[in-house]
């Protein structure tokens, strides 16, 4: 079985905006940085700001559990987002396909990546690939990147704490006269 990978860098970008978000304008196009990201304009306190915006919306469409309604969230998303696709070379880094207009600012292309990203990745791999940890006491958001499609936890080290805190409940229900 062949995966599409597609959209997984940009679910990743996001999940990373969200859970450690950057605390100046530096620290934000580093990250992007991390990812490939190419940033054409400088970064100004907008960007930050209206990506942490863009972001609170972009978690509601993990939070929609029903398929409809994630759709429905993220086509909203959408709609604000993407210009029609285009082939580009603009970095010299080879030929792929942007769905933003140039000449964007850091924000604007944050949504229109992260959108389409999630979009592609949802399409490609499935409506259940977004999600919310499964461990007590966590709420963290994840994307589904498994060959299996059955990820619950936002870690493995969430998901090895479940497991010893349902052992410990059945070994206590065990011991229980």
């Amino acid at each position: 079985m062949h995966l599409n990978p597609y959209g997984e860098d940009a679910v990743r970008l996001a999940l990373s905006l969200v859970t450690e978000p950057p605390a100046t304008d530096e620290a934000m196009v580093a990250r992007c940085l991390e990812y490939d990201l190419v940033i054409e304009l400088p970064v100004t306190k907008y960007d930050r700001a209206a990506t942490a915006e863009f972001l609170a919306e972009w978690l509601t469409v993990i939070d929609a559990t029903d398929p409809e309604e994630r759709a429905r969230r993220l086509n909203d998303l959408l709609r604000f987002a993407s210009a029609y696709p285009r082939l580009t070379n603009h970095a010299d880094d080879g030929w792929h396909i942007h769905y933003r207009d140039p000449g964007q600012p850091l924000a604007s292309v944050l949504r229109t990546l992260i959108s389409v990203g999630t979009a592609l990745h949802l399409a490609g791999r499935g409506m259940h690939r977004l999600g919310r940890c499964a461990a007590e006491g966590c709420d963290r958001p994840y994307g589904d990147f498994s060959r299996t499609g059955k990820q619950a936890y936002c870690s493995p080290a969430c998901g090895n704490r479940d497991a010893v805190r349902r052992h410990r409940v059945r070994r206590a229900l065990d011991i229980t006269p």
